[in-house]
């Protein structure tokens, strides 16, 4: 929070930077590539402890080889392992994922349910990932607390807590539910590209007047301007503006953009 800073104030700054991310990354979406709620549910799980581009690396041949519940829940331990080795933990994950897969096949028709208190109950679904299927293939609005939008949430000043749970409830109520989802897209997208964890190229950053932390990273805009990454990143306009442009990261990757770090 800004100094003297009040309720009402906070609302209003935190509107504002939502504003500010919004004409920044107009082409903010959920990273992780998925074509229904079943692979999105499985591709959140497998993210963690690794990228988004290493579970979008493996997810083709893992969706063509088990395309819904039904034939995860068949696969065989090692080969599903195998699939998802890159990812890190992949025999945890495989558990995780065939045991979520059973249930939804016996309890839910073969069908992601849409209801939050249903999906944390599912093998590795913790609220982080029901938020993100919610909001991303249900259209249920949710704030996704990962370790970015923690980062950042106290950073802006819009709260003190380091629970994800009420950091979840803190910033909900400084916005419009129908603004969630999109904000923890812009939010998560601004702490990889810009508001690092070690090194915050402040200098470079859109939101220099609304950040009580300016000053914590680089504030030098020429030194700043280096440690952007992905897109943002020195030498990648083209990227950018294709992006900007509305391509997909499917179609960018076909025409060879890498769309790592």
């Amino acid at each position: 929070m800004m100094r003297d800073e009040s309720t009402l104030g906070l609302k209003r700054r935190a509107r504002k930077i939502n504003r500010v991310l919004a004409e920044t990354y107009p082409y903010a979406v959920a990273e992780l590539d998925f074509g229904n709620a079943f692979e999105l549910l499985v591709a959140t799980v497998l993210s963690a402890q690794t990228t988004d581009v290493r579970v979008n690396a493996i997810t083709p041949a893992l969706f063509a080889r088990y395309p819904d519940a039904l034939a995860m829940s068949q696969a065989q331990p090692e080969e599903l392992q195998e699939l998802i080795r890159p990812t890190g933990f992949f025999r945890a994950k495989a558990n995780s994922l065939l045991a979520l897969s059973t249930r939804i096949v016996d309890e839910y028709d073969g069908l992601v349910p849409g209801r939050l208190e249903d999906l944390v109950t599912l093998a590795g679904v913790g609220r982080k990932t029901a938020n993100v299927v919610l909001g991303n293939a249900f259209g249920v609005p949710g704030i996704t607390v990962d370790t970015h939008f923690m980062r950042l949430a106290r950073r802006f000043g819009w709260t003190e807590e380091s629970d994800p749970v009420k950091i979840e409830q803190e910033v909900g109520a400084l916005f419009e539910p129908k603004d969630w989802t999109m904000l923890s897209h812009r939010v998560v997208f601004h702490g990889r590209r810009v508001c690092h964890a070690r090194k915050p190229a402040c200098g470079a950053c859109p939101l220099t007047t609304l950040c009580p932390s300016y000053g914590e990273g680089e504030t030098d805009e020429a030194k700043a301007a280096k440690l952007l990454k992905y897109e943002l990143a020195p030498g990648r306009g083209e990227l950018l503006e294709k992006m900007r442009a509305g391509a997909t990261r499917r179609e960018l990757r076909a025409q060879g953009y890498g769309l790592e770090a």
